[in-house]
Formats: C-alpha cells, sequence, structure tokens
C-alpha cells in the first residue's frame, strides 16, 4: 500500500512540474504547487491542489513560502530556465537569471527546509537536473554550468544527510517536448536538430513518481544518454567531436 505524502513542486505552473502537481494529487498525495503564474496556479486550485504564488529569486517570495506551508515529506525543484546561445552572445541578465533560478533558488530553499527534517530523521529531495550538467553541449554553456551546479549541489548535500534518513536523487533528462524549449532557442534549430529525440513530459514524470516511491542516487533519461555520460568518462574527445555536430550545424 502506498504510502501517502506532502509534496511541495517548485515550477509547477508549467511543463513537468504542473503535469506533476496533476499527478500527484490524483494519487492521493497532499500537493503544495509554487509557481508565477496566477492563471496556472487557479487551475491547480480548483483539483484541490493548495498553492502559493511565488518567484523564489525574491527572499520575500521565499519568507512567505516558508510561513505558509508546514516541512514536506518531499521537495521536487522543477524550476528552471535556459537560454541557448554561443557563450559571447548570452548577456549579464540572462546569466544572472539562469544562475538565479537554476542554482542559487534550489539551495536557499532547501538550507531552510532541512532543519525540520533532520531534527524529524527524515525527508527527500528531488531535483530536476539534465543531461546537460552531465554533458555539455555548445550553445548551453550557461545553462550546462547551473545543471553541473545543482547536480554536484546534490551530490554532496546526499553524503550529510544520508545518517537522518533524507534520500537525495536527481533526475536528469535529456530535452523534453516542452515550451522550455521555444524559450531557450527562438530560432527552433535546437528543436529541429534534436526533433525525433525529445522525451515526453510524461516519460519524465513517471521516472519522478518512481522515485518518490522507491529514492534511488539518480535517474538518467532516455537510457541511452546514460550511456553517452559514462563514454564522456572515459573518451571527452571523441563524445565531444562527434556531438558537437548536432548542436553547430551551419
Amino acid at each position: 500500500m502506498k504510502k501517502h505524502k506532502s509534496i511541495l513542486i517548485t515550477g509547477a505552473t508549467s511543463g513537468v512540474g504542473f503535469a506533476l502537481a496533476k499527478r500527484l494529487q490524483l494519487e492521493g498525495h497532499e500537493v503544495w504547487a509554487t509557481g508565477r503564474s496566477k492563471d496556472k496556479l487557479l487551475e491547480l486550485e480548483s483539483l484541490g491542489i493548495r498553492t502559493v504564488q511565488a518567484d523564489l529569486t525574491k527572499q520575500e517570495d521565499i519568507t512567505i513560502l516558508m510561513k505558509t506551508i508546514k516541512t514536506p515529506d518531499c521537495v521536487i525543484f522543477s524550476a528552471g530556465i535556459g537560454t541557448f546561445r554561443l557563450a559571447h552572445e548570452i548577456s549579464d541578465g540572462t546569466m544572472n537569471a539562469m544562475m538565479n533560478i537554476n542554482v542559487l533558488a534550489p539551495i536557499r530553499l532547501t538550507k531552510l527546509l532541512l532543519p525540520k527534517m533532520l531534527e524529524r530523521k527524515s525527508g527527500q529531495f528531488v531535483y530536476l537536473g539534465s543531461q546537460a550538467g552531465k554533458v555539455a553541449t555548445p550553445k548551453a554553456s550557461v545553462y550546462s554550468a547551473t545543471k553541473h551546479a545543482i547536480i554536484g549541489y546534490a551530490n554532496a548535500l546526499r553524503m550529510e544527510v544520508a545518517p537522518f534518513n533524507i534520500r537525495v536523487t536527481t533526475v536528469n533528462p535529456g530535452p523534453i517536448d516542452t515550451p522550455f524549449l521555444n524559450l531557450a532557442d527562438n530560432t527552433g534549430a535546437y528543436r529541429e536538430s534534436l526533433g525525433k529525440y525529445l522525451l515526453t513530459i510524461d516519460t519524465v514524470v513517471d521516472a519522478v513518481v518512481r522515485v518518490i516511491e522507491k529514492p534511488v542516487r539518480e535517474v538518467n533519461l532516455p537510457w541511452y544518454l546514460e550511456v553517452t555520460s559514462k563514454l564522456h568518462a572515459i573518451a571527452p574527445t571523441l563524445v565531444e567531436r562527434v556531438g558537437r555536430r548536432f548542436f553547430l550545424k551551419k
């Protein structure tokens, strides 16, 4: 029999986070959803999901969130943004936004939630990383850096909290067929290059749901990109020479 949990989802107003909130609510969990889109939050509220409108790059919004929720059993960090450009073309503002949302926001929230979890000796953190955090690709230098960072953070955190029965998982998908791609690359070239390789939202949602039921160290999607990341550790020059052709087409 499944144990129903209280689950907080960040980035719950679009893509994977939005679909996860609905799925976990249907499965009987107590779901708290946070994001910036009021309309999407209202839609989730109509399903019985508890919502808090928040921009987690703003300290005042984090404070409101912490005052509103109790310490959940599980936290899923799904919020994230990306811009795919050559390294010298990315503006400082865009770089700061990616670092704040993809890295600093989940780290700050984790820091605030940890004390109660350590005290009660239970909890779970699930970080939506990316295969870009395992193997970097051209035109994703800053995005890859943010995902390398959050995977590294999770790896260290996992060792710190293991004695307290707190589980830490990174879910590292390849490109997903969501509006994220359109925002990250308004030329459409990225979607065109990887069209048949794009993951569905449901594939990623299924993986996260399994992790909540049976925590593991990490999940890599799809399976062949896990092979690629292992090959990259052995022969990085070969993987980079072959892989860059997908992203630097003229």
